[in-house]
């Protein structure tokens, strides 16, 4: 047997009996509440994230007229651009020898984008999703002003009759 246990030996009745040997205990330090939350912050950005990615393009048929959105210049058909937030944007399409084109877009968001699955999808959903969508608008060529065209043929048919011709 080790010395320690010896010393601890007693002999009561013929029975040899162990004796309790006092340990000091490890003082166990309790933390505050802030730092386990901290500690599950951390925890928690070490779990991949999410990541939604969104774009609209914008074509024209014929390609090559000037993208507005909203007011602002975007740029040239096929014209893309990113985008924070879903709803109803004003698109104005202008080229030469066509009608301007003024159309309201309806950016309708996906059921994950939704609230409260929204902020799930867009913080730990452990994936990147792309949304992105296209509209095609189609471009009437420019007609004639014929307008200009009736009133000079009116003035000449009154300065006709006033002649007597």
């Amino acid at each position: 047997m080790s010395p320690i246990a010896d010393e601890h030996l007693s002999p009561k009745n013929g029975l040899v009996l162990w004796l309790p040997i006092s340990v000091p205990r490890r003082q166990v330090r309790v933390r505050p509440p802030h730092v386990r939350l901290l500690v599950a912050a951390v925890v928690l950005m070490l779990f991949p994230t999410g990541c939604v990615h969104r774009r609209f393009t914008i074509n024209s048929n014929p390609s090559g007229a000037l993208v507005r959105i909203d007011g602002k210049d975007v740029g040239y058909t096929p014209a893309s651009i990113d985008y924070t937030w879903y709803g109803t944007r004003e698109v104005q399409l202008i080229k030469d020898g066509y009608e301007t084109q003024t159309q309201l877009v309806n950016v309708k968001a996906p059921w994950y984008q939704h609230f409260p699955l929204d902020f799930l999808s867009e913080n730990f959903l452990g994936t990147h999703v792309r949304d992105h969508r296209r509209f095609d608008i189609p471009m009437r060529p420019k007609q004639p002003d014929l307008s200009q065209e009736v009133i000079e043929r009116g003035r000449s048919l009154r300065s006709q009759a006033v002649h007597g011709m």
